[in-house]
């Protein structure tokens, strides 16, 4: 499946976590805010580059990007929107509360370097069950910017322990949509006592010899518009990502 018509499907209603959507191209991370937080949030994500690293930036009030030809307001599975740090709902489209003067970011997500790791022999427990990735708020605080502060997420798969050394290499090649880990094992150190009820996504099997490994995690953003409040702001439901019109190789380092 193509991009666009991937797209399409969403665009006519479709609503699935994308995972394992369209091999090969690279998926993103949405956060549109008002013009006049754009730049706390630009400076949030140049502060913390691991959890919000930024692929692409609108101009105000534009419904498509340079790295995504589609309707950033139709053509994700799902979108969440927020007025004054709360979810207020969780929507298929956001065309009727889309506004002139929201800036849209688009950053790089860790469904990205998946297939790599499916090719390198590491398993990925979300795909096989075909639910959505479990993701976390953690204990660690990212940097601040203007009004903008909040915890890391993290995003987490149980990885063989004899292949975790792989997953790291695999995915320190990619740094451009999360990188490398930022934890291995001991999840109490991230604060997190019970990985059967994650904050975002879904639970998933940790099987006996498996580590949990834990990845930055582009819904860092909504974990700050939550904490920071700011008036109005639109997000992809966690999992259901922007699927853009680049290639995963691209953000390849060799």
């Amino acid at each position: 499946m193509t991009p666009a018509e991937a797209r399409a499907k969403f665009r006519a209603g479709l609503r699935v976590p994308t995972a394992g959507y369209c091999p090969g191209w690279t998926q993103a991370n949405l956060l549109s805010l008002p013009r006049e937080d754009a730049y706390d949030f630009l400076l949030f994500a140049q502060r913390n580059p691991q959890a919000c690293p930024v692929l692409d930036v609108t101009e105000p009030g534009e419904t498509s990007a340079s790295i995504f030809s589609g309707d950033l307001r139709t053509d994700l599975p799902a979108y969440r929107v927020y007025r004054n740090g709360a979810l207020v709902d969780e929507r298929s489209e956001v065309v009727d509360v889309w506004r002139d003067d929201l800036v849209t970011f688009l950053i790089g997500c860790s469904f990205t370097f998946e297939a790599a790791l499916l090719d390198a022999g590491v398993p990925v427990r979300h795909i096989d069950a075909g639910s959505n990735v479990p993701m976390y708020r953690t204990n660690r605080e990212c940097r601040p910017a203007g009004k903008l502060a909040g915890p890391l997420v993290v995003s987490m798969r149980p990885i063989p322990a004899e292949l975790v050394a792989t997953a790291v290499r695999v995915t320190a090649r990619y740094p451009a949509v999360h990188g490398a880990p930022v934890h291995i094992g001991a999840p109490g150190l991230l604060g997190l006592d019970d990985l059967a009820s994650p904050d975002f996504g879904d639970p998933v099997e940790i099987r006996p010899g498996e580590i949990p490994v834990f990845w930055a995690c582009g819904v860092t953003p909504q974990a700050a518009v939550m904490r920071s409040k700011p008036s109005f702001a639109i997000g992809h439901a966690p999992g259901h990502m922007a699927i853009t019109d680049l290639r995963d190789v691209q953000f390849q380092l060799y």
